[in-house]
């Protein structure tokens, strides 16, 4: 594995941390997953299968320290790797329509998505919910998707233009961002 990757990666989980950190809880302890655009953000720059792992279980780990959701730990270990490969599975079959922007918004969008479920899953089955299924998704799950994708699509060309510009990474042209 690369240094340079390695440094990269490092630096979106540490970012994905602070910001699962900071934004309080506000539904029954849960709130949007910050961290799961810096992983999705990962896994479309660098889409290697150690990569993938390794921010997967990573950002579970972290994710579960610092959540509110009253034992959200193992819910949070089993959720991050899961939709990492499931994110990762998806970005390779749609490959040449998720190297845009707006396609990164939208697998970020879907990405959420299937996180957010099997994250409300998990927990109902090992901790159960301190709510119902369906409005704990509506509520936290359906505005952190919106939350995220949006996050995506501001992020997105920002890390792409600076690793661009510091060689990091081999990355496309200005015109396949569109």
């Amino acid at each position: 594995m690369n240094t340079k990757t390695l440094v990269s990666l490092s630096l979106l989980v540490g970012i994905g941390a602070v910001l699962h950190t900071v934004i309080p809880g506000f539904f029954l302890g849960m709130k949007p997953d910050m961290m799961l655009t810096m992983m999705f953000l990962g896994i479309i720059l660098f889409p290697a299968k150690k990569n993938v792992l390794l921010l997967g279980v990573l950002t579970g780990v972290i994710s579960g320290l610092t959540t509110q959701f009253p034992g959200g730990f193992l819910p949070n270990l089993i959720d991050k790797p899961i939709t990492a490969f499931v994110f990762y599975g998806l970005f390779l079959a749609t490959q040449k329509v998720t190297r845009s922007v707006i396609g990164a918004s939208v697998l970020t969008a879907a990405g959420t998505l299937v996180s957010g479920s099997i994250f409300l899953l998990s927990a109902y089955v090992i901790v159960g919910l301190p709510g119902a299924f369906f409005a704990l998704f509506a509520a936290v799950v359906l505005p952190a998707t919106l939350v995220n994708a949006a996050a995506m699509f501001v992020v997105y060309p920002i890390i792409h233009s600076i690793l661009k510009r510091s060689n990091l990474k081999e990355v496309r042209t200005s015109e396949q961002l569109s």
